[in-house]
């Protein structure tokens, strides 16, 4: 089947391009390279250009009228930028993907599936959320997600779309083929932070927050492959029909779905797995929380194990050992 992948030319997107050709499925690309890669659209379909451009999108449909899903991952994402330029998130996040959502309806392509996050959730004892947990997204690119999963639900009430939230928790790693891979010069996840610093690209890595209410005083995230992450999507488009039956009010055909590991990680303990991987302990000092950082969650995730058939299998091992050998050959891919 053909599937379009708005941001097929950034990290996760591009991945989740990797999975589907991989499985006979034609990856179909929209991006308009302002953070994505062209090097990461060779050997796909590739449109460049913006979800606002309602021409361009029309175009892409008319020549391609048997897509059969869009998964729209084109997003701003770096928390703490989206606190100093919210106008630029809510513009991209929000506004434009509204209008791109409205287009597919009048066009009459109504599967989704949107890269929502867990930066939607409240803080909960004892970190565990499930998709019935309370949200409260504390910064402006938390709350663009939130808003989008409630203009994809009204949309799906009341223009005909049919919704997946997928909400995704902490990606890490790369492509294990290494077709792809986190492509910032300067991350601002962990793991592209603890490889920078490990390649001499860094002075220190920065421990934000050492007085959360966790066991050791860091941030508890729940870190999941990226290859993980790509093959839940899969699943998510080919039982795409059968979700929305079996979760959704036929009114609102739109369902929430948690990707994770169902493990909580400390930064304390990712840095400590990272040097165990690494072989080397990495310089790095305490300071005080980023504007927008939240003590963390992680995932009860089994809603995608009964609806999707989906279980994260790739330990945080695996994705530092990735994100490693990525590090080492990126700048060459990318020309940085």
């Amino acid at each position: 089947m053909k599937v379009l992948i708005t941001g097929g030319a950034g990290y996760i997107g591009s991945t989740i391009c990797s999975a589907l050709a991989d499985v006979g499925h034609t990856p179909i690309i929209l991006d308009s390279l302002v953070t994505g890669q062209e090097v990461f659209t060779r050997g796909h379909i590739f449109y460049k250009g913006d979800i606002a451009d309602r021409a361009l999108v029309s175009r892409l449909f008319a020549d391609h009228p048997d897509i059969f899903a869009t998964i729209h991952c084109a997003a701003l994402i770096v928390v703490p930028e989206s606190v100093a330029e919210p106008y630029a998130y809510y513009t991209e996040n929000v506004v434009k993907s509204m209008g791109f959502f409205y287009q597919l309806a009048e066009m009459g392509y109504p599967r989704v599936v949107f890269s929502s996050s867990a930066a939607i959730y409240d803080v909960v004892p004892g970190f565990m959320v499930t998709e019935e947990s309370p949200l409260n997204p504390s910064s402006p690119y938390a709350r663009t997600k939130y808003m989008m999963e409630m203009v994809l639900k009204d949309f799906t009430h009341a223009y005909g779309l049919k919704g997946i939230a997928l909400r995704y928790f902490n990606p890490i790693g790369a492509d294990p083929q290494m077709r792809t891979g986190l492509h910032i010069k300067e991350p601002s996840h962990i793991l592209g932070r603890l490889v920078a610093v490990a390649q001499g690209e860094a002075p220190e890595f920065h421990i934000t927050g050492t007085e959360w209410p966790t066991r050791d005083g860091t941030g508890i995230r729940d870190y999941i492959h990226v290859w993980d992450l790509a093959l839940a999507h899969i699943r998510a488009v080919e039982k795409f029909d059968a979700v929305i039956a079996a979760d959704a009010d036929p009114e609102t055909p739109y369902a929430v779905i948690n990707l994770g590991t169902g493990q909580g990680v400390t930064v304390r303990e990712m840095v400590a797995a990272f040097e165990q991987v690494s072989g080397q302990e990495i310089p790095k000092r305490e300071m005080p929380p980023r504007p927008g950082d939240v003590a963390g969650s992680y995932a009860n995730a089994d809603k995608a194990k009964a609806l999707l058939g989906w279980t994260a299998e790739k330990p945080i091992e695996a994705g530092i050992a990735d994100a490693l050998t990525w590090g080492e050959i990126r700048d060459g891919i990318l020309g940085f």
